[in-house]
């Protein structure tokens, strides 16, 4: 059985944000849920785990004036998803400053995926 490390409950979007390597640019997959702490991409490729990334998320609208936003991931797991063509993985955020952190909240706040 997994235990569930998360302190805080990761958050579905109504959108699935692309996220690219800020370094090559290149996209690595889509935002499936995400807290300021944690995320979870869907991708065309298996992720290296135990490695550190650099990413750029495309914001869905201009955020405390920001259309991207950067930041540094860890990557914790990753495992084919229900459908065999795609990836999902698992990431820690880290040494987000108080800018990104708001972003972050306000992405969530505006834009979770809210239950009926």
């Amino acid at each position: 059985m997994r235990h569930d490390k998360r302190q805080i409950k990761r958050v579905h979007l109504i959108y699935y944000l692309r996220i690219f390597d800020a370094e090559t640019g290149v996209n690595i997959g889509h935002l499936v849920d995400i807290t300021t702490q944690g995320m979870m991409l869907i991708s065309e490729e298996d992720i290296p785990v135990n490695r550190d990334f650099s990413f750029t998320m495309m914001l869905p609208a201009t955020i405390a004036g920001r259309e991207e936003l950067n930041f540094n991931a860890h990557s914790l797991w990753c495992k084919n998803d229900f459908n065999p063509d795609f990836y999902l993985s698992g990431y820690r955020i880290s040494n987000l400053d108080t800018g990104a952190v708001k972003i972050l909240t306000d992405l969530i706040k505006t834009y979770g995926f809210k239950a009926v």
